[in-house]
Order: structure tokens, then sequence, then C-alpha cells
């Protein structure tokens, strides 16, 4: 049993990211596809707080009431939406249609990542690939898989650096106005004590409108975020899409750290094999 599961746990962060990336390729695709949204026009705004019988906040979000045309009538239809961000009344978003039995999604523009979904699920299977050649002792195919990967993560960091640097972001001053805590696990008898992570919730200003959003940024610490210090937003002129993250250099060294590492890898496998 020991062996077994000494020989299966490694295929697990493979497993996982393979596995989200597949879910991120899907929401990538149906972006892509034509006609796949429409404008809304935002009706109301309400700010929703749930909490447990301590008092300790559970939930903090924003129900938000969008007006669209329905998609193959003239109809208009109203629904409402959960985000972490504020939207004005009157105010446009974006609305994704739903397939089957998907309901339709509010599209959060901000919602970016730093690893392109189809990266992410390749990365995952050449994850799963490693850790198999690894136990079957084929070194120099595991050694094949890790350059791909080490490759393909350096070019995508460098992609998002530059990709990022051509927006033209503009940044904008926050001030943290509330933490919002979310509870992972509660204490038992085995774990002596909960674990909860942090998000802070901000608000900032762009074109005279003051906006409120729960960042994305978070962490277990409870005291990495303090009410009434300031934090670095980025807004986009052009979609009008504010960002948590910007074309930070160390993305940039990062990618070319990672590609030279992945190209001397490569370069290992030839005195490997020749």
């Amino acid at each position: 049993m020991d062996n077994f599961l000494s020989r299966f746990l490694p295929y697990i962060p493979g497993i996982i990211i393979f596995l989200v990336g597949s879910g991120q390729v899907k929401g990538w695709l149906k972006r892509r596809k034509k006609d796949s949204s429409s404008v809304a026009d935002v009706i109301s705004c309400e700010h929703v707080i749930k909490k447990d019988r301590q008092g300790r906040e559970l939930m903090n979000y924003y129900d938000i009431t969008a007006e669209y045309t329905g998609l193959g009538s003239n109809k208009k239809v109203q629904q409402i939406f959960k985000s972490p961000t504020e939207y004005a009344p009157g105010q446009q978003v974006r609305i994704f249609w739903g397939s089957g039995t998907e309901s339709s999604q509010l599209s959060e523009k901000e919602d970016e990542t730093i690893f392109h979904p189809l990266v992410m699920m390749t990365g995952g299977a050449l994850l799963i690939l490693l850790t198999m050649f690894e136990n079957q002792k084929r070194e120099v195919e595991a050694m094949l898989c890790l350059t791909i990967i080490l490759i393909g993560a350096g070019i995508n960091l460098l992609y998002t650096y530059f990709s990022l640097k051509k927006k033209n972001l503009q940044r904008i001053d926050a001030e943290v106005i509330d933490i919002f805590s979310r509870q992972l696990s509660k204490e038992t008898k085995i774990w002596k004590s909960s674990k909860f992570t942090y998000y802070p919730i901000v608000k900032y200003e762009i074109n005279g409108r003051e906006n409120i959003r729960r960042c994305r940024i978070n962490s277990s610490n409870e005291k990495s975020f303090k009410r009434g210090e300031k934090m670095s937003l980025y807004y986009e002129p052009a979609t009008g899409a504010v960002l948590e993250r910007h074309a930070h250099i160390g993305l940039a060294i990062t990618g070319a750290v990672i590609l030279i590492v992945g190209i001397l890898a490569g370069l290992s496998i030839l005195s490997v094999v020749l």
C-alpha cells in the first residue's frame, strides 16, 4: 500500500494543473466564439455580507442585477450575477451566454491569469508524463518533458510581460477599507485550529466615480493587509478593465531565467544521447 502511494502521489500536481487548465481552456474557447456575449446595463448593485454565529464573515460579494437582450429574441432579460466588484447603476458590463444547463456569466475583465490556459493544460499533461517516465527509469524522455515545460513556461511569462506592457496600464491608488476572511477548514479534534484566507477590500476612483472591489490577491496571514493602507491597481483605458498586476520587470526576468534553464536542460539531453 505504501509503495502504491509513493508511486501515485507524484502524479497529483500534474493532474491538478491539467484539470485546472482544462477548465480554463473551456472558458477561453467559449469567449472566442462569435456572438458568444452581449452588452448589458447594470440595474442595481447590492452588497451582500454573510457571517457565521461567531460574527466572522463567510461571504462578501455584490449581487449585480443586469438587463440585456435575450439570445435569439428582442426581449429584455434581467439576471442577478455574483461579483467581487461593485458596479454603478447604468454602467455597462459584458455577459457571456450559457450553453446547455450552464447559465450566463458576467465577464470579469480583470480576471486574467499569468499562464495561458493552453499552457496550463499542456504543462499538466507533461508533468504527468514526466512522473511516468521517471517511474519507468526513462531518463531521456523525462528530461525532454522537463525541457518542454521549462521552455514553455519561460516563453509564456515573457509573452505575458510584453502583453501587459503593450496595454499602457495606468496606476490607480486604492485604499484598503475592509478585510474579507474565508474559512478553509474548521477546528476539529484532529486539527487544533481553523484556517482562513484573507482578501483586501479596496476603494478607488475612476473618471470621478468611486468603486469598491474585493481583490483576488490573498494571504493566510491575517496581518498581511491593514485597513487604511494604500494599494496599487492598474487601469486599461482601451477596455476599461482594472487589473491587480502590471508589467513588472520581475515577470520578464523570471521568464528569461526559466527559458535559459530550459534551453540548458535541452542541451544536456544531447550530451546524454550523443
